[in-house]
Order: C-alpha cells, then sequence, then structure tokens
C-alpha cells in the first residue's frame, strides 16, 4: 500500500467539511498495509449542527465513535459498504477513529463471513468480531495523543490475525485496476481480458468485496464526476459523460442525482 490518498474522493463538499472538522489520514502499521487503504480520524467542536455526507467507496469500514451528548464510553460498529449516499450529523463536541479497507480487504479479517452479508448494514463491533476485548473502545477514543490513537488501532487489528487469502489478493488487485483504469467500462470485457468468466468474477466479488464488478465500475465514475464538479473550472459535462463511459450526458445526470440527490449543475453551483 502507498502512503494514504491525498484526494477527497466520495466527499461531498470536502472543502465545507474541513473547514468545520479536523480531518486527518494516518498509515497503518507495516503488516496491515496489504489490506488498508488508510486510518482515517475527525475531531469536531462546533457551536452549530453540520451534516457531513459521502457517496461510500467500495469499501468496508471499522468505526469507533463518541458524540456529545451520547454514550461517553463511545461504540464501535463495523460499516459495510454504502449503497446510498451517507449523512452525518455531527454537533456539539466529538471524535471518530475510522479504519477504511482496501475493498476485498476486510475478508481476511473475517473469512467465515461473505461480505454481501455486510453490504448496507452497520453492524456493533462485538457482533462480527464477539472476542474483541471492551477495553479497545476507550483505548482507541480516550488518547488526546494522535499517535496513540493509532498504535491503539494496530493493536487491535493486529490482534485479530488477518489470514492470508490469495482469493482476497485477487479481488483487492481486481478493484485496484477498475479505480486506476477508466477504460475499464464494460464487466464482459474486464472479466476476458482477466482470463475470467463474468460469473466467476462476480462471485470472487460477491465473496471477497461486497458488490458487484458493475456497482464499482459506476461508483467510481460518480466519485470522478464529483471531483470534476468540485473543481475551480467550469465543466463540459457532455464531454465527461463521454470520458466516464456514458452512452450520453442524461445517463451521467441520472445517475449522479440518483446518487447524491441533486443533479451535477446544481452540486457544482453550490460548492464554488
Amino acid at each position: 500500500m502507498a502512503a494514504p490518498r491525498r484526494d477527497t474522493r466520495g466527499i461531498v463538499d470536502a472543502a465545507e467539511l474541513f473547514a468545520r472538522v479536523r480531518f486527518r489520514r494516518r498509515e497503518p502499521a507495516e503488516p496491515l498495509r496489504p489490506y488498508l487503504e488508510h486510518y482515517w480520524l475527525i475531531d469536531w467542536d462546533l457551536p452549530e449542527p453540520h451534516a457531513s455526507q459521502v457517496v461510500p467507496h467500495p469499501s468496508v469500514n471499522i468505526v469507533f465513535q463518541r458524540y456529545a451528548g451520547q454514550d461517553p464510553l463511545g461504540f464501535g460498529e463495523v460499516a459495510g459498504i454504502g449503497l446510498d449516499l451517507f449523512t452525518q450529523k455531527l454537533e456539539g463536541r466529538g471524535r471518530v477513529c475510522g479504519i477504511q479497507f482496501r475493498p476485498g480487504g476486510f475478508r481476511p479479517f473475517a473469512p467465515e463471513r461473505a461480505l454481501t452479508s455486510l453490504t448496507g448494514e452497520r453492524i456493533p463491533l462485538h457482533t462480527v468480531f464477539p472476542t474483541v476485548d471492551a477495553s479497545t473502545i476507550p483505548s482507541v477514543l480516550d488518547p488526546a495523543d494522535e499517535d496513540a490513537r493509532v498504535a491503539a488501532l494496530d493493536a487491535f487489528l493486529l490482534g485479530l490475525g488477518p489470514r492470508p487469502d490469495p482469493q482476497a489478493d485477487l479481488a483487492m488487485a481486481l478493484v485496484d485496476r477498475i479505480r486506476g483504469d477508466r477504460a475499464i467500462r464494460h464487466v464482459g470485457d474486464f472479466a476476458r481480458a482477466e482470463g475470467m468468466t463474468v460469473r466467476a468474477l462476480q462471485r470472487l466479488f460477491a465473496a471477497h468485496v461486497g458488490v458487484g464488478p458493475k456497482w464499482i465500475i459506476l461508483r467510481y465514475r460518480i466519485h470522478e464526476a464529483l471531483s470534476r464538479a468540485e473543481g475551480s473550472g467550469p465543466v463540459d459535462w457532455a464531454a465527461l459523460a463521454a470520458d466516464l463511459g456514458y452512452a450520453d450526458q442524461a445517463h451521467l445526470i441520472r445517475d449522479f442525482t440518483a446518487t447524491v440527490g441533486v443533479p451535477p449543475t446544481t452540486y457544482a453551483s453550490t460548492t464554488h
């Protein structure tokens, strides 16, 4: 794994969020890097509530969180891949320490679970990992020192003992190819290029990623459209639609609106 991503793809109006909260990405310990994108840490102290929104990546997250006025000890949960726009209201003081797995990277930590069983779900941490010690949540959320929080996340994951899995490695590599190559537009063509049948590719993704390859291709298209909409200059939406492999601009607008809740032109005008 390279250093944590510097882009903000998937975060709706990232500039507005970052003006209100302290957001950092941190690298995990070396043995965990094959499985993880990064850790993400957020702290806030807000005089007024703010709604944070994310168009989720095709990744499972483990999220340790503490919100003002709720359980003072905080809680942890496993967040499967979110299919829809995710909104979280932030108010008062709070802290979140998250683990974003690479697409396909969670299964080695929970080899008995097909990833589709987590998709669209947020499940208490102890339901998925019943042997986790009760001290884990405060060990992650309590320290004022950021390095100590990262060390606690490392200790938690290393304690789970990820099991090497060649099929998970394959799934991670295939998703990386989709993410890095916008020319990949059709599942059938992609499967043939990888020497697989479409059915075998779909089974692999269902078991190890949690969503199908077509969904991932479409989601990364929306992330790219979000990034372009938040850019400094005007967007040629027809050209972008063609660049992303849409039949026409109308199909891009339809998918963007269905995912984000507003048309891309409206979104672009509100983020500049």
